[in-house]
């Protein structure tokens, strides 16, 4: 709830603030609260003396009280000398008729080689009993593991909820290079607002940060941002902020999923610099660049669908080069001295579903003669504070205890603005909105409006009951509060919202769930001991209306909202509107049936939307349906399923009876082995977007030409793409004995097959409760199997042999095997996982084939609940073949690469062949290259792309056999699908 302020320099329409006015210009009373006082921690707040052991009590007296919190500190100059550690779920706010300011003075020791931090956010403290990591099974990991040097503290991770820093500037003297005001990784629900940071000599404002920021101004340091990919692999979103004057660029980074919205640049060499060899999501809307040396934006990874980059409404002055391409040197350049993009675009761009795409660039600029002021705030500011009434000292108690519905309800009667200390408000009816209610809290995890279960007006059958509600055309805010629905509610609605365009919800968690706190401060476990539902069997899941539904001609902004209620039947729904709506930063999981859906919606824009299925609850969920809606923008858009899942499903977006609906942006992903099969399904016309990642595509889009089924020169004439056999849940693991018979495992049901071409159906070789993963072949004709069960477990039979009859093979040392065919994975979730040495081989029953395996498989490792060991995760596994390269596909990054096969099993000479991954891959004699990645890519042995077999279901894994090896067979989930090519295979 930050404005920028009106005052100071002012060019082409967007102030910059001399010195910022304070965002909380008086104290804020809260029983709860701690405030940094001297008489309390003895700080000086002279900007003299060192107060960095008072800051630091005062943040641990925080976490000692509740586990979490809001620490106050008022105006005044805040002198420290080493890192400050904000535990996880503290916020840092400062109040007073100047905002607080944290000094680093000149040459301060430990700041001038490396990085130093002045604040580092984590994820707890080992021993401390209040560490925030999120349950290990089925939850993403942070895909950056740094950990300071202090032994005390444990990384901010992918559990790292709630914590903030608000109206508090930083200074960073002369004599400290390698200074870093805040190291911000954080996880959902964190965020940074209305600061400055003049970072003088040091190298940046900000470090590898994550979630959410607004109103934030950078002046000088090397850069404002370094960033690369936030924890939990999520967006970062940036609203109503500036940079000015760095030396080096304003932002740099990689992989931060950049959603950038009335931002202006100025005076810095580059805006933003994407480093290279990666990709990014960057997504820019009304934003400025002025002044600006070299290139505005440098694109890395320019020929890659991870890279995907999208800008509208920019305007430009002095901006000779808009865009490099890095790896091409291709320039982007402006076309006058002022000029507007109404839009720039670079990565695979589609002209409708079902299309392939290409990756493209386009650059849409007109020259102005002056820039038009710029355009409002995307977060409107509070009422001043003056104005505001504390609902404690109106009788709200807030004790978990009594009944506050009442009270809460008179206080909205007779006060606009209702300031709400932390607590826990007892509800039991609806709290009815004035047109211009405005409702501040300052932590929704502590500060709860909650609904206890069993609350007799809530209880249904019957028509939805909001605990809150937003009149139609209401001029509502709302921020900084938690609403729980309970698990026993059936009518419950978190907040049904009618209010207008001009009204805002920010910084709002609906409770339930992940990541919700018990009173005590104590993490609730949303599951039973088999996550197949809540621990309490009457709390039942999918069992309420949406978590929040807006409705009725709502609109407004909506901005860092979290919404993982299980009980709600969606986190989002919007119906019937056409008011114009903004989303920012909303992660909205765990869901049953959907994560956001849109009936009847015009003229929405939904920006660094979030979703993720959990393996328990979220099998079948659809996380993103629209329907019968138009003029609606999805940008920047994170679709993910969690490791352990293992339920196939075929769409992560459906749309129907839409028109206008514009896909900018969209990153569909999953390490497990059952990823969605498409990323967007056009049900009106039938259309399929295989492609995971991509930047532009519009429905129901224009279509410049059809792709035919097959459309590959290694193909028989006239050979169609058959299917052989149907009705499997998930196979893979396929491979082919001395005569060319397939063989393939469904490992959720624990079964071998074996195709019969005679017969033509699928046959069980064996069916026992082995848990199969993967099977590859001896030259006698014995068949591995390398199973999930155990630690390391990999068995050997000869197909056909009673199922009393098999071997375990054990681990041997890794040695050199001169004269045996290495096999391994044809794939990898990263190119980190890519065999280098492993330290262990399976050797098989007539010494003609090894499996290297590493320790993690050996010791049965977990990975956040599942085992990830490369022989378990890959989709199938190809012999290493002497004279031949050996081909391994890296899903996440959407590259394949070949290297050699040592006599050890390790590649190398590792190199890039083509820039597309999927899930499996294989080889014919002839060097052609098949890679299953939405459809059947064939690719020569340059890496040139030389055609395409299209198939019905999603290609998962690829085979040859047959009698001749000239049939390819290729698994999907459910099916098995073959085609006759003219070429053997390898």
């Amino acid at each position: 709830m930050k404005t920028l302020i009106i005052s100071g320099i002012v060019l082409f329409g967007f102030a910059l603030p001399l010195k910022a006015a304070s965002y909380y210009p008086a104290k804020l009373d809260d029983p709860k609260a701690i405030y940094l006082t001297k008489e309390r921690f003895q700080v000086r707040a002279d900007g003299v003396a060192d107060d960095s052991t008072p800051l630091q009590s005062a943040i641990d007296k925080v976490e000692a009280d509740h586990g979490e919190g809001v620490l106050f500190i008022p105006s005044g100059r805040y002198r420290i000398t080493r890192t400050i550690y904000v535990w996880p779920g503290v916020r840092i706010i400062g109040y007073g008729a100047t905002r607080p300011v944290f000094v680093l003075a000149n040459n301060t020791p430990g700041y001038q080689k490396d990085i130093g931090y002045m604040f580092f956010f984590t994820g707890g403290r080992p021993g401390s009993g209040r560490w925030r990591g999120r349950p290990a099974n089925g939850v993403r990991p942070t895909m950056e593991g740094t950990v300071p040097a202090s032994s005390t503290v444990i990384d901010a991770n992918p559990g790292t909820f709630y914590s903030a820093m608000s109206n508090i500037d930083f200074e960073i003297g002369e004599g400290n290079p390698a200074a870093v005001g805040i190291r911000f990784h954080v996880a959902q629900h964190c965020y940074l607002a209305h600061m400055d940071f003049h970072t003088g000599s040091g190298l940046a404002a900000l470090k590898d940060i994550g979630n959410e920021a607004e109103d934030l101004h950078f002046y000088g340091g090397d850069y404002g941002i370094i960033t690369q990919k936030p924890s939990p692999g999520w967006q970062f979103t940036l609203l109503d902020s500036t940079f000015e004057d760095q030396r080096k660029a304003a932002i740099k980074e990689h992989e931060a999923g950049l959603t950038l919205i009335h931002d202006l640049f100025r005076n810095v060499p580059q805006a933003i610099s994407i480093d290279p060899d990666y990709a990014e999501e960057l997504w820019a809307r009304d934003v400025r660049f002025e002044n600006i040396n070299g290139p505005a934006i440098t694109i890395s990874n320019v020929n890659n669908p991870r890279t995907e980059i999208n800008l509208e409404d920019v305007s430009c002055h002095h901006v000779a080069v808009f865009a490099l391409l890095r790896e091409t040197n291709k320039k982007i350049a402006g076309p006058g001295e002022s000029y507007r993009v109404k839009e720039f675009s670079h990565g695979l761009t589609m002209s409708a579903p079902g299309t392939s795409g290409a990756i493209e660039t386009h650059f849409d600029p007109k020259v102005v003669k002056e820039l038009v002021p710029f355009g409002p705030v995307a977060i409107a500011s509070l009422p001043p504070i003056e104005s505001w009434a504390n609902l404690q000292t109106l009788g709200g108690k807030g004790d978990g205890v009594a009944d506050d519905t009442a009270a809460i309800q008179k206080a909205i009667a007779e006060h606009r603005v209702l300031y709400i200390p932390m607590g826990h408000y007892i509800v039991t009816d609806t709290l009815k909105l004035r047109p211009d209610t405005v409702l501040i809290g300052l932590h929704p995890s502590m500060t709860q409006f909650d609904l206890p279960d069993g609350t007799a007006a809530f209880q249904g059958p019957g028509t939805p009951k909001p605990l809150l509600e937003a009149p139609v055309g209401g001029h509502n805010i709302v921020t900084g509060i938690g609403l729980y629905t309970g698990g026993i509610n059936s009518r419950a609605v978190g907040a049904m919202w009618m209010a207008g365009a001009d009204s805002l919800m920010d910084d709002v968690r609906f409770l339930g769930g992940h990541g919700t706190n018990a009173a005590d401060g104590t993490r609730v476990n949303p599951y039973n001991n088999t996550h197949t539902a809540d621990p309490d069997i009457h709390r039942r899941w999918d069992g309420q209306y949406p978590s929040l539904w807006v409705t009725n001609g709502g609109g407004g902004t909506f901005s860092n909202i979290w919404t993982p209620s299980t009980f709600a039947q969606a986190g989002l729904y919007v119906s019937h509107t056409s008011t114009p709506g903004h989303v920012y930063e909303l992660s909205s999981e765990h869901h049953v049936r959907n994560e956001v859906k849109l009936n009847e919606v015009e003229n929405w824009e939904i920006a660094a939307l979030q979703t993720e299925e959990e393996r328990g609850e979220s099998g079948f969920a659809l996380p993103l349906e629209i329907s019968q809606s138009k003029n609606i923008t999805i940008a920047n858009y994170h679709g993910y399923r969690v490791v352990s899942t293992y339920q196939p499903f075929p769409y992560a977006i459906k749309v129907s009876e839409s028109q206008d609906i514009r896909f900018r942006n969209v990153h569909v992903d999953s390490d497990s082995k059952a990823a969605f099969d498409n990323s967007v399904f056009d049900s009106t016309n039938a259309a399929e977007v295989r492609a995971y990642e991509f930047a532009s595509l519009d429905v129901p889009g224009h279509p410049r030409a059809d792709n035919s089924d097959v459309s590959a020169p290694v193909v028989e004439a006239n050979a169609k793409v058959e299917k052989l056999a149907s009705g499997f849940f998930n196979i893979s693991g396929a491979t082919v004995d001395a005569e060319g018979r397939l063989y393939f495992v469904d490992a959720y049901r624990q079964k071998i097959y074996r195709w019969s071409p005679e017969t033509k159906e699928a046959i069980v070789e064996r069916d026992n409760p082995l848990d199969p993963v993967n099977l590859a072949f001896d030259k006698a004709g014995n068949l591995l199997v390398v199973s999930y069960q155990g630690n390391g477990t990999v068995y050997s039979f000869k197909p056909g042999t009673p199922e009393d009859q098999m071997t375990l093979l054990q681990p041997e040392t890794a040695t050199n095997r001169p004269g045996m065919l290495p096999v391994l994975p044809v794939d990898v979730w990263s190119s980190r996982s890519i065999p280098g040495d492993r330290p262990y081989q399976y050797v098989s029953l007539d010494h003609s084939v090894f499996i290297p395996a590493g320790r993690d498989f050996v010791q049965g490792e977990l990975y956040y609940g599942t085992k990830m060991a490369d022989v378990l995760r890959a989709f199938n596994f190809a012999k290493a073949i002497p004279g031949h390269p050996f081909y391994i596909s890296d899903e996440s990054e959407e590259r394949t690469y070949k290297g050699q096969v040592t006599e050890k099993g390790t590649i190398a000479d590792l190199q890039l062949f083509a820039e597309a991954g999927g899930q499996s891959v294989t080889q014919d004699a002839s060097g052609n290259v098949y890679l299953a990645a939405g459809q059947v890519l064939v690719f020569n042995s340059q890496g040139n792309l030389i055609g395409r077999i299209n198939v019905p279901e999603r290609p998962i894994c690829l085979a040859f056999g047959g009698n001749d090896r000239k049939t390819l067979y290729i698994l999907t989930h459910a099916s098995l699908y073959a085609i006759r090519t003219n070429t053997a295979g390898l």
